[in-house]
């Protein structure tokens, strides 16, 4: 597990959620050939337990969620217009002046052939810029979410607050 920045060694927890299923039992064979069911946690934090739904909407209305929801569209809705845009700059060139486009840069490359390469990497450009938006600006809170669901669905208070 990496270090995280900004928390001290009794703040980070070494257990998934999203792992529990698993070592709960679920998807091993219990001698029959056929799957074993997850074992349901029965009461494990004592506390009431809430419904699906009820969690679902207390964290769809939360403003943690909102918060990530809101970083992922600033990100998202520029780059796709971005990419979209330069896409069809790219169609509407090669339709509308294919004597630029034939254009020689350097012996048998032409301007066509660079703009086509230029979309791959353009896409792979932005993959890692996604990928890297998601890691710095929306992994974190969005696993303190994850978190207080879980506790939720253990019937639990929330073990810590969201942190930014």
């Amino acid at each position: 597990m990496e270090k995280q920045e900004g928390r001290d060694a009794g703040e980070v927890r070494l257990d998934d959620p999203w792992y529990d299923a698993l070592a709960s039992g679920w998807g091993e064979l219990d001698g029959t050939g056929v799957p074993a069911p997850a074992a349901s946690p029965s009461g494990a934090g004592g506390g009431q337990r809430h419904s699906p739904a009820d969690i679902y909407l207390e964290v769809h209305r939360s403003p943690a969620f909102q918060e990530v929801r809101s970083r992922y569209r600033r990100f998202v809705v520029p780059a796709v217009l971005a990419f979209f845009l330069w896409y069809v700059a790219y169609v509407i060139a090669a339709i509308a002046a294919p004597g630029l486009m034939a254009r020689p840069v350097a012996g048998a490359v032409n301007v066509a052939m660079v703009a086509g390469l230029g979309q791959f990497l353009s896409t792979f450009l932005l993959t890692w810029a996604y990928a890297r938006h998601a890691r710095l600006r929306r992994d974190r809170a969005a696993l303190d979410l994850r978190w207080t669901v879980f506790d939720q669905t253990r019937g639990a208070e929330p073990a810590r607050e969201s942190e930014r």
